[in-house]
């Protein structure tokens, strides 16, 4: 059997406001949540923070300088929080990231270690981002994956798309969260 973790990656207060289309995203996302903790694997947060003053961007690519412009993953900034409606239990781990991937900047492998982690599910905004990034460097260690197509979201509805019925089934599991959710209940 292996040792499964659920990611739940950049779920920021200002994020969702950016990025939740009104769709249910959270409840959905809150139920593969809800699901992990019942069947005992484990939740891991993975956020982005900027130090306030930035010093981990001094040459930002056009995305960071963005991202910086915006006022977007400050830490300690009301709006870097986790959202709320799926705020982590105490005793969950939270990873800070400084970049688009969970492994960028972060000690996500230490505490997959840690976890004896050899499987992740992915879930997360944006799919183009921390998703597309993060599924990328799993794939190059390989572990294997599982993505909750509908516990993931992005600005743009049609990228979110290709990526979800085009590209992450040549690398990975695609699934949605009652689907999986069912799966482990089993």
């Amino acid at each position: 059997m292996t040792n499964t973790a659920l990611l739940v990656m950049d779920v920021q207060r200002d994020v969702v406001e950016l990025a939740d289309d009104g769709s249910g995203y959270l409840p959905r996302l809150r139920t593969a949540i809800e699901a992990a903790r019942t069947a005992g694997i484990p939740v891991i947060y993975v956020v982005m923070g900027l130090r306030p003053d930035v010093p981990d961007a001094t040459l930002p690519t056009a995305i960071v300088r963005n991202i910086v412009q915006a006022g977007l993953f400050t830490e300690g900034a009301r709006g870097s929080e986790i959202h709320p409606e799926v705020a982590p239990l105490p005793g969950e781990t939270v990873v800070t990231k400084r970049r688009a991937s969970a492994f960028s900047g972060s000690d996500m492998d230490l505490v997959l270690r840690a976890h004896d982690v050899d499987h992740l599910i992915l879930t997360g905004i944006a799919t183009s981002g921390v998703v597309l990034h993060t599924a990328c460097r799993a794939n190059d260690m390989d572990l294997p994956l599982t993505i909750l197509s509908d516990a993931c979201l992005d600005l743009d509805p049609e990228v979110h798309r290709t990526l979800t019925e085009k590209l992450f089934p040549q690398w990975a599991e695609v699934t949605t969260a009652a689907a999986w959710a069912e799966s482990i209940a089993k």
